[in-house]
């Protein structure tokens, strides 16, 4: 999420000339994949257009999150695979807290929202029971229209894509896509089912500071889902005061760098941001 902060409240991701603070979440995790907590400010390294910057803002834990499954419906998926993308989208939504909103759509000829951004959990289960599979896959459309619902969210925002493969019949592109997810404060985590993974999943996965998974084997999902769900509940929040002031207008990539002085673990975070 990046935020500007200053005289007066700002919406999300909107960056201004003057006193302003860039806000970054990022997930820190060792050789096993497992999280570490536990860390301080004094840990975190980060860097805006190479440049080392200072860390005014810190914090551990659980912070408000948004999150919006997109379930891929399409003819391909029927059967055991689309009834296993199921049970583990209802898991992952039972591993949310109660105050954590969240939304599904559903990913076919075109892309539905069945479940509108909510915290009412059972209707969500419900509105997984009644999807059935139908059409092909607008990938690319539903990325774009995932990260245009799940925008406005509170806290954290995140998109967990489930699909089966490449993209059919989008009238969007695969550039306008990554270019839809590098102007917004979402973090995608496409998870590809079956035997490809679409060559977008890793680009969206790294811009954002979410991360790609490839499952061959759709018994795998709801353990994956599980982590995902574990990975968003301890990020830290880092935030700093650009060294370079940022211009109004400007209309510039800001690249973003976070490092950790711990041997053997790997962080995720998103690598910039679209200055305004």
């Amino acid at each position: 999420m990046l935020v500007v902060v200053g005289m007066v409240p700002l919406p999300p991701a909107q960056f201004v000339s003057g006193v302003n603070l860039v806000e970054v979440y990022a997930s820190v995790t060792d050789e096993r994949g497992d999280i570490v907590t536990g860390l301080t400010k004094e840990d975190f390294e980060v860097r805006e257009n190479n440049e080392p910057q200072t860390v005014s803002t810190f914090a551990e834990g659980d912070f408000p999150l948004t999150a919006v499954i997109g379930l891929d419906r399409s003819f391909s998926m029927a059967g055991e695979r689309f009834a296993t993308a199921k049970s583990a989208a209802r898991a992952f939504l039972g591993e949310l807290r109660p105050q954590d909103e969240s939304a599904i759509l559903a990913i076919g000829s075109e892309v539905e929202t069945i479940a509108p951004l909510s915290t009412d959990r059972r209707a969500q289960f419900d509105a997984l029971a009644r999807l059935d599979a139908f059409g092909t896959t607008g990938l690319y459309d539903a990325v774009i229209r995932a990260i245009d619902l799940t925008q406005p969210g509170k806290g954290r925002r995140a998109l967990i894509l489930l699909s089966d493969g490449n993209d059919r019949y989008s009238s969007a592109t695969a550039d306008a896509a990554v270019d839809r997810a590098r102007r917004s404060d979402v973090i995608v985590f496409p998870v590809a089912l079956g035997s490809s993974r679409p060559a977008v999943f890793a680009e969206l996965a790294s811009l954002t500071g979410g991360r790609s998974m490839h499952l061959r084997n759709p018994n795998d999902l709801g353990d994956s889902l599980k982590a995902i769900a574990r990975e968003l509940r301890h990020q830290y929040l880092l935030g700093y005061s650009p060294r370079q002031p940022i211009g109004a207008g400007s209309g510039e990539w800001r690249s973003i760098r976070v490092t950790v002085n711990r041997p053997r673990v790997r962080v995720r975070a998103r690598d910039g941001y679209m200055a305004r």
